[in-house]
C-alpha cells in the first residue's frame, strides 16, 4: 500500500459515522439496494442492515466490488430482529412511513445515534416495524407522484442527516472506535493478506505511520513456523 493511498483510506475512516445507519425492511431489488450502499458509502455510514427478503426473493449478498468493500452488510432473519439489535446499542429508529403521526424528514435530529429504516418497493414499511419504529418520517412531494423511488429517498434523507452532522462538526474528528478503526484500515489496504489472516485466525501484521507492514519477513517466517 503506498503512503497516497494509506492517507486516503485513513481520511475515509476519519469521517466515518458508527452511529448512523440504514435499516431495509424487504427492500429486496439489488439495484436499489446498490444505490443505497452506495449513498451510504458517500455520508460516511460504514454499515447498512439489511432484512431477509421473502421467500421468492433472491437475498442480497453484496459483492465486494465498488462502495460495497468499504460499507459492511449485516443482514437479519427479519426487521424486527435489526431494530432490536439496533435500539439495544441505543440507535432511534426513524421510518420513512406515510402516517398521521409522520413528520417532514428535516425536522428530526439525525445527529443522536439514528437508524433510517426505508421499506420495501410500493408495500413500504410492514405494519410491525412501522409500530416499531420511534418516528415516521415522510418527504413532502410537490408533484402528482406520490414517492421517490426507495434508494432515491434514502439518498434525500441521508443528505439531510449528513448536512446537520456537518453544521455540528461531527466529520472533523476519527469517531469509530480504535478495535474497528485499525483493523477496517489495515483490510481495505491489504486486502488479500486480511482475508489469509481471517481464514487462518491469524492476528494482523502491523503497519507504520506510512501504512506500509513493519517487518513482514519475520511476520511471515512465524507463520510458516506455526505450520
Amino acid at each position: 500500500m503506498t503512503p497516497e493511498r494509506y492517507q486516503k483510506f485513513k481520511d475515509l475512516l476519519d469521517r466515518r459515522q458508527p452511529d448512523l445507519t440504514v435499516l431495509t425492511d424487504q427492500v429486496h431489488k439489488p439495484h436499489n439496494l446498490s444505490a443505497i450502499i452506495r449513498t451510504c458509502d458517500a455520508v460516511g455510514i460504514p454499515d447498512i442492515h439489511l432484512s431477509q427478503p421473502k421467500p421468492g426473493y433472491r437475498n442480497f449478498r453484496g459483492r465486494t466490488v465498488g462502495s460495497h468493500k468499504y460499507v459492511n452488510v449485516h443482514h437479519h432473519s427479519c426487521v424486527e430482529e435489526g431494530i432490536s439489535q439496533l435500539k439495544a446499542r441505543g440507535f432511534k429508529v426513524f421510518a420513512a412511513h406515510f402516517s398521521n403521526s409522520a413528520i417532514p424528514y428535516s425536522e428530526v435530529d439525525y445527529t443522536t445515534p439514528v437508524a433510517v429504516m426505508m421499506g420495501a418497493e410500493k408495500k413500504g414499511i410492514s405494519e410491525d416495524a412501522a409500530a416499531l419504529a420511534d418516528q415516521h418520517i415522510i418527504i413532502p412531494m410537490q408533484g402528482i407522484v406520490a414517492s421517490f423511488n426507495v434508494s432515491v429517498a434514502a439518498a434525500v434523507i441521508l443528505v439531510e442527516a449528513q448536512r446537520q452532522r456537518l453544521l455540528k462538526g461531527m466529520y472533523d474528528q476519527p469517531r469509530l472506535p480504535l478495535e474497528i478503526y485499525t483493523p477496517t484500515l489495515f483490510r481495505w489496504g491489504y486486502p488479500e493478506l486480511a482475508r489469509y489472516c481471517d481464514e487462518r485466525g491469524l492476528k494482523y501484521p502491523e503497519m507504520n505511520d506510512k501504512g506500509q507492514l513493519i517487518d513482514p519477513s519475520s511476520w511471515y517466517s512465524k507463520v510458516r513456523a506455526k505450520g
